[in-house]
């Protein structure tokens, strides 16, 4: 009697053990999500600007002034360095005639340059700040002896800000020449050339 009652006990314990086991959510599969591409921008990128070109006799205070239009071209490496190139086309040039006893006139040359340089770049958000160090030449033509024309190293600084996805604006000055003459001009004249650009820079 006793076994009876024990084995029926035992049959009552399975039975609420089974039944309480009804009670368990089904197991479902989780929904994973995919997750999205981001689309990288290419390295290469152009540009183009509008500036003021300077070359000026520092003895005789003589200056030639030429507007500017450049372009630009380069391939970003990495968000801190790139190689960049750059050409500027002169034109509307000026000449002042410092303090000889030349007259003052608009010159019927220009002065342009070109250059070639490693272009460190220290980001700050959307903000740039970089350098331009590299070689290049500047010309001055047209001149009643003929073209004159110097390349040597070349610096310079400036900033950059991305207005929006690819397409920013920058402005920045290059010294593009210092040493005595240029060319057969002016060889025992200490002789700087600079640029000042602004434009704005698109990349692929």
């Amino acid at each position: 009697m006793r076994n009876y009652t024990l084995s029926l006990l035992t049959i009552v314990a399975l039975g609420q053990t089974l039944y309480a086991g009804g009670d368990i959510a089904p197991i479902t599969t989780p929904v994973i999500e995919e997750p999205t591409a981001i689309e990288e921008s290419s390295p290469f990128y152009i540009g183009l600007g509008i500036g003021r070109a300077t070359l000026q006799d520092e003895i005789t205070d003589e200056e030639m002034r030429s507007n500017t239009l450049t372009l630009q071209a380069g391939y970003q490496y990495n968000q801190y360095i790139a190689l960049e190139g750059r050409y500027a086309f002169g034109f509307d040039t000026q000449y002042s005639v410092g303090n000889t006893n030349n007259q003052e006139s608009d010159y019927d040359g220009d002065l342009s340059s070109w250059g070639i340089y490693l272009k460190p770049t220290y980001p700050i958000g959307d903000l740039n700040i970089y350098a331009l160090l590299g070689y290049g030449g500047a010309m001055l033509d047209n001149l009643v002896s003929g073209d004159a024309y110097e390349d040597s190293f070349q610096w310079g600084a400036g900033m950059s800000y991305e207005i929006v996805d690819n397409l920013s604006i920058f402005v920045d000055y290059i010294s593009l020449y210092d040493s005595k003459g240029f060319d057969y001009r002016a060889k025992n004249d200490d002789i700087n050339a600079n640029i000042w650009t602004l434009g704005v820079t698109y990349r692929f």
